[in-house]
C-alpha cells in the first residue's frame, strides 16, 4: 500500500466506485469514509495523491488543505451545489476539482495530469538545488591512459546493471565524476543523480539528510522534510566517502541495502527506496572491516563491483589532455588564447600531484591568474617548486617510537592547523586537498581547531 492513491468520501457507493475506477485505470487507491481513517492511514503510508470530499462529517477539507497539500497534490470532489467550495479550496492550494458523478475518461485525466505535475514539480526542486551544490567535475576522465581506459571499460561491464558499486581512490581523483559515468550509460529511465557527502557533522544530522525527518523530531524540526535518498527514487543515490559513516548509520543503510526500506528521523512509517547505490571511499574498508571500524556485512552489500580509480601520478601520461581540457575551458572567454609553454608541461607532468586532477584544476586557474595578459604560461607562474605543496618547506614531527601512517597524518594536520590558526582553507590549499577533506580529517582524528 506504499504508492496507494487515496480516496477521503463519506458516501459509501461512490468511494467504491473510484477505487474500482482507479483500479481499472492501473492506479493502487485506497478508500475511507472519514478523516480520522486517513489520518490513520497516512500515519503509515505515503500516497501521492489525495482525492478528497470537499465536507465530510467529521472535518473540513478546507482545513486541512495547507498542511496536505504540503505533501501531496489533492483533488477536491464537489457536487454541483458546492461548486463554490471547491473553487474556494483550489484557492488554497488544492490541484483541481471533480464534478461528482465524474467520468472515467475524466477522473483519468485529472490523475494523471496531477501526478505529472507533482513529478514535475520534484524534478525542477531537484534540479534547482542540484545547480546550487554542483562542483565541477574537473575533466578527470580525459585522458588515454590504459589505467582510464581499464576505468572506461569498468563503467561499460556494470552502467547497465542494478548492482552495488564501490568506488575507491584518493581524494581529488575523480570518483564523483565516474559515478556519473555510471548512471549516465546506465538505463535511460533513470532519474536523478542524487549526490550524499558522508562528512558531516553528527550521525542525526547525516541521518536527517539522507533519510528525511518529521516534524517535532528534534529541535528545529519545525516542519517535514525528505531526504535525498528520496529525491534519488528511480535514480542513483551516490554515498561519497562512505568510510566516515559512524556505526549507528552504518546499520541503517544496511538495511536499506538489504530491504530497500527506510524510515525519515522521528518517524514511525516504512518508505520504500528504488534508487541505485553507488558508494566511494578514499580508505580502505575491507581493512577497516578487519579491525571492525566498518561493518563487514555493509562492506560486502556495497562492494559487489569495485572500481579502483588511480591518483593521478599514476597516469601521467594524461597530463597534457587534462591540462589542454583546463585551457580550452578558460580560452572560450578570452579574444586571445593561452597556451602552457613547453617547460611549464614538463614540470606539470613530472609533479606527484597529491591532491590529484582537483590540485591540476586549482594549479592551472592560479596560473592563469598570474600570467594577467601573457599569452604564454611560463614554469614560474606555477610556482612548483616555492610554496605550492611545500616543496622547500622542512617540517620536523617527533615521536616517541616509530609512528603509525594515521599517527604520522594527524600530527602534521594538527602542526599547519596550529601554523594557520585553524583556517581550514589554508590548510586545505598547503594539503593540496579539498576543504571538506580537511574538516573530514578534523574530525576523524579528533583535534580541535585554535580559535
Amino acid at each position: 500500500m506504499q504508492n496507494h492513491l487515496l480516496i477521503v468520501a463519506d458516501d459509501l457507493a461512490l468511494n467504491q466506485l473510484m477505487v474500482t475506477q482507479l483500479q481499472g485505470l492501473g492506479y493502487p487507491a485506497t478508500g475511507v469514509t472519514s478523516w480520522r481513517a486517513a489520518d490513520d492511514f497516512l500515519a503509515a503510508h505515503e500516497s501521492p495523491l489525495i482525492i478528497a470530499d470537499v465536507r465530510l462529517r467529521d472535518g473540513d477539507t478546507l482545513e486541512r488543505l495547507p498542511d496536505l497539500v504540503s505533501h501531496q497534490p489533492v483533488v477536491v470532489l464537489a457536487a454541483f451545489g458546492s461548486v463554490r467550495s471547491a473553487v474556494a479550496a483550489m484557492k488554497a492550494g488544492a490541484y483541481d476539482y471533480l464534478l461528482t458523478p465524474a467520468s472515467p475518461e475524466e477522473l483519468a485525466l485529472t490523475v494523471r495530469r496531477a501526478l505529472d505535475d507533482a513529478a514535475l514539480r520534484s524534478d525542477h526542486r531537484f534540479y534547482r538545488q542540484r545547480l546550487k551544490s554542483t562542483e565541477g567535475a574537473g575533466g578527470c576522465m580525459i585522458g588515454r591512459s590504459a589505467a582510464l581506459r581499464r576505468i572506461e571499460e569498468s563503467i561499460g561491464a556494470v552502467a547497465g546493471t542494478d548492482i552495488n558499486v564501490l568506488i575507491q581512490g584518493e581524494g581529488g581523483s575523480g570518483k564523483e565524476l565516474v559515478a556519473r559515468a555510471i548512471h549516465e550509460r546506465g538505463d535511460p529511465a533513470r532519474r536523478h543523480f542524487v549526490a550524499v557527502d558522508c562528512c558531516t557533522q553528527s550521525a542525526r544530522d547525516f541521518e536527517s539528510v539522507l533519510f528525511g525527518h518529521e516534524r517535532g523530531a528534534f529541535a528545529g524540526a519545525d516542519r517535514q522534510r525528505r531526504g535525498l535518498i528520496e529525491s534519488a527514487q528511480g535514480g542513483t543515490l551516490f554515498l561519497d566517502e562512505v568510510g566516515e559513516l559512524e556505526p549507528s548509520t552504518q546499520a541503517k543503510l544496511l538495511r536499506v541495502l538489504e530491504t530497500g526500506v527506510f524510515r525519515r528521523v522521528g518517524g514511525t512509517k516504512d518508505l520504500r527506496t528504488h534508487a541505485r547505490i553507488v558508494a566511494a571511499t578514499h580508505r580502505d574498508l575491507y581493512a577497516m572491516s578487519g579491525q571492525g571500524q566498518f561493518r563487514s556485512d555493509l562492506f560486502y552489500r556495497l562492494s559487489s563491483f569495485v572500481i579502483a580509480v588511480p591518483p593521478l601520478r599514476e597516469r601521467r601520461e594524461d597530463i597534457p589532455a587534462l591540462v589542454a581540457h583546463f585551457m580550452q575551458h578558460h580560452n572560450c572567454s578570452r579574444r586571445v588564447p593561452q597556451v602552457v609553454g613547453g617547460a611549464a608541461l614538463r614540470q606539470l607532468t613530472a609533479y606527484d600531484w597529491p591532491g590529484n586532477v582537483r590540485e591540476l584544476k586549482n594549479l592551472i586557474e592560479r596560473a592563469i591568474i598570474l600570467s594577467r595578459e601573457s599569452k604564454t604560461i611560463r614554469a614560474d607562474h606555477l610556482a612548483l617548486g616555492a610554496g605550492h605543496g611545500q616543496a622547500n618547506v622542512k617540517v620536523s614531527m617527533h615521536f616517541e617510537q616509530a609512528p603509525t601512517l594515521d599517527e604520522l597524518q594527524a600530527e602534521y594536520l594538527r602542526l599547519q592547523l596550529a601554523k594557520h590558526s585553524g583556517h581550514r582553507a589554508k590548510v586545505a590549499q598547503v594539503l593540496a586537498v579539498s576543504e571538506r577533506n580537511i574538516y573530514r580529517l578534523i574530525r576523524r582524528y579528533g583535534l580541535h581547531e585554535p580559535s
